[in-house]
């Protein structure tokens, strides 16, 4: 399979042992019962087996509505994938699952929702800092209109979080977006990225009017802490939910799904510079 034979969204790579592990969320029926995720397994960023089942939800009941967003993390020796469900209330959480291969069968992991169990969240990422483990995840905006990005501390063993979430920024604070009358503001789809200079970036999406985008933004403390102060996005043509990863050959690559429309998603691929100062997607 290439890319363009893959409807996926929220693309995920895992770079392991000379292959490219690439997760998603299944975007056939996307927001219904998809059951589970699969990973695509390469070495070029285009040509990939054809997807493999990684995590089945319905044994353990949470196959209702959304198995979304999947990022599989290699921590303490096992693999953990972060991913955003049902919950029996009826909102969204992120939960996390473990298996010992990224070819999975991954299982259940996390007492439930690492997230607050009366909010809508949504698409958590895992971010190490001084050995402490973090969820870094999105309040939808579907609950609270200004859409947040927050953090919260975990238990050394992923299961459960270790404190109250605290908020990093709101999607009111997107670069260029202007104010809606509604005061309707998406946050979605964070990843962590440890740059030059010792530079720490976070890329996010949102909404505006003209289309999805990737957005990207700095700590000034060079901590998950923050604040962060939002830089111009990194890609604005209708794509997004993004993460950055390191190729074979060293150089940095983002990835993303394009165009955000109903049975067109695709994974798309890019080359990124670190400047220093900001990153860039290279022409």
């Amino acid at each position: 399979m290439t890319n363009q034979d893959i409807n996926i969204r929220d693309p995920f790579v895992l770079t392991e042992g000379g292959k490219y592990y690439m997760y998603g969320t299944r975007a056939k029926d996307f927001g219904r019962w998809v059951d589970g995720f699969d990973v695509y397994v390469g070495t070029d960023l285009e040509n990939w087996s054809d997807p493999i089942p990684v995590f089945t939800s319905a044994p353990y009941g949470m196959n209702d509505e959304c198995n979304w967003a999947p990022e599989v993390h290699k921590y303490n020796g096992k693999y953990y994938a972060f991913a955003t469900f049902q919950q029996k209330n009826g909102r969204r959480g992120t939960y996390s699952l473990v298996a010992d291969s990224p070819l999975g069968p991954f299982v259940p992991n996390s007492d439930g929702s690492l997230t607050p169990e009366e909010w809508y969240s949504l698409d958590g990422t895992l971010w190490v800092e001084d050995g402490a483990p973090y969820l870094v995840f999105c309040h939808e905006h579907v609950q609270i209109l200004n859409g947040t990005v927050c953090r919260v501390a975990l238990t050394p063993d992923l299961k459960r979080a270790a404190g109250e979430p605290e908020v990093l920024f709101y999607g009111k604070e997107a670069y260029g977006v202007p104010e809606n009358e509604e005061g309707r503001y998406v946050t979605d789809g964070p990843f962590l990225y440890r740059g030059e200079n010792d530079r720490l970036y976070l890329i996010w999406s949102t909404c505006p009017p003209e289309g999805y985008y990737q957005g990207l933004c700095v700590s000034q403390s060079g901590s998950v802490r923050g604040p962060w102060q939002q830089l111009p996005p990194l890609y604005t043509k209708d794509g997004g939910h993004g993460m950055l990863f390191r190729d074979f050959d060293g150089g940095l690559r983002l990835t993303l799904h394009s165009p955000n429309a109903s049975g067109r998603e695709r994974p798309v691929f890019f080359r990124v510079t670190d400047t220093g100062e900001r990153l860039d997607i290279m022409e």
